[in-house]
């Protein structure tokens, strides 16, 4: 094959970043394993390659598993609960990944992919999500194609629990979110109760560094109690700029606090009531959204340290 490195590999970016991020749940992560993966793309032979997607996909692969090996132990020692780094949805088509590849990102399948095992996650993600046939799976993860068939098996299984009930119309889904924004901030009891699901449940990541819950809280009750103690105690006040974006797949915000916690906040909705949310402070899974800010604001954004609370 001919063709400049860079010019075809900006071809496959969106994909390969797809796959790196669902395999890592870090989006930073992602971005590094795309430097190594394109200087092994430039220093191939790319005449005998007869795929680039597949020739990159195995890099890719085989790189983030190297990678989850690496951090294993970061996992298992994290402080709190495990959010992935937030991922927004960008307004600039011209970086937007196929369609089939911009679907699935949401939180909840997110968190379902961490559990599964590195071989189980990256044969499903392949096959399930991004079209590959076992054979390529099988190259890309070094198994035999049953063994890539079992694995994706059994992550199929696990994950059915994570993928959404139905749909909701965008504009209602965003009004809903917005009305539990303003609920939570002004500690509104009535307002939660009124858009909260009973079976509600609260993920807030704060990674040791900031203040969040430690433990997922489930129940109507117990998350407006949450916020109605942050929104009483003043823990945080108003916030100094906020703005509204799409966070995997679901409504969300972006905001800075007069302390210069910078967070994000997102929900996922069904009907008209709230069902999750996903609650992100850790600093150092959001530097990747310091660029969204206006210079002013980024400016006062700082990762001091905060005692958990939950």
């Amino acid at each position: 094959m001919s063709g400049l490195p860079l010019a075809e590999f900006e071809k496959y970016r969106s994909a390969m970043f797809g796959i790196a991020y669902r395999m890592l749940g870090s989006v930073s992560d992602a971005e590094d394993i795309l430097q190594d993966a394109y200087l092994r793309w430039h220093d191939a032979d790319r005449r005998e390659v007869e795929s680039p997607r597949a020739f990159l996909s195995s890099i890719v692969t085989r790189l983030c598993l190297d990678r989850l090996r690496k951090v294993r132990r970061q996992r298992e020692d994290y402080v709190g609960q495990w959010l992935p780094e937030p991922l927004l949805e960008r307004s600039d088509t011209s970086v937007q990944p196929p369609e089939h590849i911009d679907r699935d990102v949401s939180t909840a399948l997110m968190l379902a992919l961490e559990r599964l095992s590195p071989l189980e996650r990256a044969a499903f993600i392949l096959h399930d999500v991004f079209d590959m046939s076992f054979e390529e799976v099988s190259a890309s993860i070094g198994r035999p194609e049953a063994t890539c068939r079992q694995l994706a098996k059994r992550a199929r299984a696990h994950i059915a629990d994570a993928r959404p009930r139905f749909t909701y119309a965008q504009a209602e889904g965003e009004r809903i979110a917005h009305a539990f924004f303003r609920a939570a901030r002004d500690g509104d009891r009535a307002g939660l109760q009124t858009i909260l699901a009973e079976d509600v449940r609260l993920h807030s990541d704060g990674g040791g560094k900031k203040l969040a819950a430690l433990n997922v809280l489930a129940g109507a009750s117990r998350v407006s109690a949450f916020f109605i103690g942050i929104a009483s105690k003043s823990v945080l006040t108003r916030p100094i700029w906020t703005k509204a974006v799409t966070i995997n797949d679901h409504p969300g915000q972006i905001s800075v606090e007069s302390d210069g916690t910078l967070q994000t906040l997102s929900v996922e909705v069904e009907g008209d009531r709230v069902t999750a949310i996903y609650f992100t402070r850790n600093p150092d899974k959001l530097s990747h959204l310091l660029s969204e800010l206006p210079p002013e604001v980024a400016e006062r954004v700082t990762p001091a340290r905060e005692k958990d609370i939950g």
